[in-house]
């Protein structure tokens, strides 16, 4: 179990430290285990410190019952089994009762089905996590590594099992030790178990020569893993040395049944070299057919084994085994290479003899400054029952192949009976060759095999002396049946890899277009709803089952996609039941896989997996139970597109976050600019307002009249100012916000230009406002009060920016598929480089000619006036020679019309 990655800052309250945990280690049952821990236990109360008894095992012994009183003892967890009420350890209970010290008697206890984890090493690894210290006890035999070792020497295979990385982890080792004498009296005693039993112990496990191998185990894991301690303290202090590390063990192994034994074998090594880094690989030879169809699955298990004891592991790709392992022991600085030698018989002999003796002695050729280890396997050949099962489908695959086969050779006796009534001297054999090469060029191996035998027998019964016999008459007929036979094993075995490369390559390119289609898929996802559906897609279809993904939401997770959908149903359910709720939660909290197939939570319907982006998690995916076979094609590249999901998942998040990043920005400079409007733009009309009431208030009865009246004017002018950049603030307040409300209706846009005509009269002074409108104008649908708004700000836009006696001209004309306005002025014109900007927001001028120049939103509101209504705006400048800038608005027609009636 690999430490936890960082979770999220925010989502979750920051993890404590993670406790100690101290390991009572005994070499068997009976030792004192458990007595010891309790002593130590009432030591620790004594001296202040909040022990709790989360559960210890008495087994009855009266001395063990009496260390527990005075202890606080956990209530245990009912769970219903079978008709059974089981009482097993409470995990939310000791959590949330925190003590200093928890004792967890017998590391390696199995769980009652229906708890959240399998095995009780696994409630352990919570709980230190919760930053709780635990006590625990351990017998040497439990241990996963040396379960082959103990087998030989106890005979007894041991069904609990915990990970060596998890007594690794260990903060203190405690051995309590006594002598194999001491504990058989012991034993007698009725000490450890009860008479009866005691006796049969006795007599098995409890012998001499049992106990003192297993005291030597338990004596030698302790001293490791001191000297691991030492070399870690060492390594913190900068103390120079020669260290083992240097060491690194590759472990070899094959889709048999040693895998097992030296994945434990490697670990073994590894400890005994100081802790060193070891790997497990095998081999794909994509040349070479796989008969075998268990092998994924032993293979897969192995994997899992060699993880859990806290190895590495690789797949390696190539047809020469031994060049691709030593290229990799070289890359990775391998020194010890472990490789096994099993007995096997028969055509699966084939796989076995390269990882046997053949590949260890040309490993010791090839291979310069690595050590060679190879483990044989006292186990006897397997036996039938031992022996994968052939599918279905192969089997009505070779019942088709040897139906053809015979058929070949059916026709082919034809055919030689029709040539030697028409011709003599005529070689028929040929024919029946021909037979047994199209079958197993055809069908493989055996199907060849048989075609080969039956063609043989029919031609030695047809066609040699002495004719319908099967006697065979002389020695060139044994060389005809073993040219028969060399040819049908030759082209079989040949056809069989051809035909099984052609599968592999069929797969691998059928994986490569999944995951190129789900790359395609993903990427083109634009939020994260999108990329979490698209992702629950693609996984279903690589796995074969149902998917879902699961997405952060506040504090928890909660259901995103789900697929493929059941018939009928247009939206997936957003529920999983509470376990599988528990499980996707774990795999989010902790990073780890949860569910069916692992160690949290295996009895739920769904396995669920983390899905860890580039820098942080995204989400959760679970696939349905049971639906990908460990260490399949399709395992791997369900894999590989959740891997990908999660990159895109975070990356979808990311374009969020920017998008969000930008809107604030753009937000921000609006505020900004508003504000300096508001500032600059409305301070001065105030100031004026104020100056002039206030000089009428003082001084109202001692000015003249023309005084006055000049006053008052200023006040309107400038009220009015200001009633406009209001006006204009609040007209971009609509369009900013989206809430811009489109009237649209039947409108002659000739009233609405005069209608804005008037309302910007009174402020034209000397200049000349000209109208050009046609007789006859066509109809637009659009909202006259937008577009009046708009023809007014930039009627007030062009007032602004000309000189007085210069002339405004407001025309409209259509063509078939718009109606056009144009507003002309004679100003000094828009720069060229301004053009694309002069609709921009509080885009202004310098050195306006008229101090009733705007807050530089006149132009940008017509923009979203005259788009909210599908028109178009431009401007063109200069139009008279150096001066003049026209505006056009182009509103679109619902009809275009005919260019006849134009």
């Amino acid at each position: 179990m690999s430490p936890d990655p960082p979770v999220e800052a925010g989502r979750l309250s920051r993890r404590p430290r993670r406790g100690r945990l101290k390991v009572f280690l005994g070499m068997s049952p009976g030792v004192g285990k458990t007595y010891e821990m309790l002593r130590a236990a009432r030591r620790r109360k004594a001296e202040g410190g909040d022990v709790v008894v989360g559960v210890v095992e008495t087994h009855g012994r009266k001395e063990t019952e009496s260390l527990l009183r005075g202890l606080e003892v956990m209530a245990r967890r009912p769970i219903e089994h079978r008709d059974r009420t089981l009482l097993e350890f409470d995990i939310d209970g000791a959590i949330a009762r925190r003590p200093e010290l928890l004792l967890v008697d017998e590391y390696a206890h199995s769980n009652a089905p229906g708890s959240r984890h399998p095995k009780r090493w696994q409630d352990v690894e919570e709980i230190l996590d919760a930053g709780i210290d635990v006590w625990t006890t351990l017998n040497v035999q439990h241990l996963e590594s040396l379960s082959d070792v103990v087998l030989r020497i106890t005979g007894v295979r041991q069904r609990e099992a915990v990970p060596d990385s998890a007594l690794s982890r260990a903060d203190d080792i405690e051995v309590v030790d006594i002598t194999p004498e001491e504990l058989r009296k012991r034993l007698e005693e009725g000490k450890v178990y009860v008479p009866e039993t005691a006796r049969l112990a006795s007599q098995n496990f409890f012998r001499i020569e049992n106990l003192t191998a297993l005291r030597e185990l338990a004596l030698r894991r302790a001293a490791q893993t001191v000297d691991d301690q030492l070399v870690a303290t060492l390594r913190e202090r900068g103390v120079q040395g020669p260290w083992a590390a240097g060491e690194r063990v590759l472990v070899l192994i094959g889709g048999d049944g040693m895998a097992g034994m030296l994945v434990r074998t490697g670990r073994r090594m590894s400890d005994m070299m100081m802790d060193a880094p070891w790997t497990v690989a095998t081999v794909d030879r994509p040349s070479s057919a796989s008969g075998d169809v268990g092998r994924a699955q032993r293979l897969a298990e192995a994997f899992k084994l060699a993880e859990q004891l806290g190895g590495r592991t690789v797949l390696l790709t190539g047809d020469d085994v031994v060049r691709t392992v030593s290229d990799y022991a070289h890359r990775n600085n391998i020194t010890q290479i472990v490789l096994g030698r099993s007995v096997v018989t028969g055509w699966r002999a084939r796989f076995s003899e390269v990882f046997g003796r053949s590949l260890a002695a040309e490993l010791l050729r090839a291979a310069r400054g690595v050590a060679i280890h190879v483990v044989t396997d006292a186990a006897t050949p397997d036996t039938p029952a031992s022996r994968p099962a052939v599918p279905a489908g192969e089997r009505l695959w070779d019942g088709r192949g040897y139906a053809i086969g015979a058929a070949f050779v059916a026709f082919a006796t034809g055919l030689a009976l029709l040539l030697d009534r028409s011709f003599e001297r005529v070689d028929l054999g040929v024919l029946y060759l021909s037979a047994v090469l199209a079958a197993g060029v055809l069908y493989g191996l055996r199907p060849a095999l048989a075609a080969a035998t039956a063609a043989f027998l029919v031609y030695n019964f047809l066609f040699l002396e002495p004719r319908y016999s099967f006697a065979i008459g002389s020695p060139t007929d044994f060389l005809t049946l073993f040219v028969f036979w060399a040819v049908a094993t030759v082209t079989g075995v040949l056809a069989g890899r051809v035909r099984e490369q052609a599968r592999r390559a069929q797969r691998r390119a059928s994986a490569v277009s999944a995951l190129l289609v789900a790359s395609q898929s993903l990427s083109a996802a634009e939020d994260r709803g999108t990329a979490a559906r698209v992702l629950a897609e693609q996984t279903a279809a690589a796995a074969g089952a149902r998917a879902v993904v699961l997405l952060p939401e506040g504090e928890d997770i909660a259901v995103a996609a789900l697929a493929p959908l059941k018939a009928g149903a247009t939206e997936p359910p957003h529920t999983l039941s509470p376990a599988d709720m528990a499980a996707a939660r774990w795999a989010w909290e902790r990073g780890e896989a949860a569910g069916h197939g692992t160690g949290t939570l295996p009895q739920t319907r769904w396995t669920f997996r983390p899905l860890n982006g580039v820098r942080k998690r995204s989400g959760v995916a679970g696939v349905e139970a049971a639906a990908l076979a460990p260490g399949s094609d399709e395992e791997r590249l369900a894999l590989a597109v959740m891997d990908q999901g999660a990159v895109a998942l975070e990356r979808a998040e990311l374009a969020g976050q920017a998008l969000e990043t930008e809107t604030l920005r753009r937000t921000d400079r609006f505020r900004g600019a508003l504000m300096n409007s508001v500032s600059h733009d409305l301070r001065t009309p105030l100031s004026t307002v104020l100056g002039s009431a206030t000089t009428l208030i003082d001084y109202g009865e001692t000015l003249k009249p023309e005084v006055r009246a000049d006053l008052l004017t200023s006040i309107r002018e400038e009220a009015e100012r200001l009633n406009r950049y209001v006006g204009d603030l609040l007209d971009m307040t609509r369009l900013e916000g989206g809430g811009l409300n489109v009237k649209a209706d039947w409108t002659d846009v000739r009233d609405v230009l005069n209608a804005a005509a008037e309302r910007v009269s009174w402020r034209l002074g000397t200049r000349d406002l000209t109208r050009d409108f046609p007789a006859d104008l066509s109809l637009v649908m659009l909202d006259q009060g937008l577009l009046e708004q708009a023809v007014v700000n930039i009627l007030e836009n062009a007032i602004a920016y000309s000189p007085d006696g210069s002339r405004i001209e407001l025309a409209a004309y259509e063509d078939r598929g718009s109606v056009v306005i144009s507003i002309e002025d004679e100003g000094r014109g828009i720069p060229t480089a301004e053009l694309e900007r002069v609709f921009d927001k509080f885009r202004r001028m310098d050195e306006p000619s008229d101090r009733s120049q705007g807050a530089g939103l006149g132009l940008a509101i017509a923009k979203g006036f005259v788009e909210a209504m599908n028109g178009r705006i431009a401007a063109a400048s200069p139009i008279h020679g150096d001066l003049g800038t026209r505006v056009l608005i182009s509103l679109p027609k619902a009809i275009a019309t005919h260019h006849q009636l134009l």
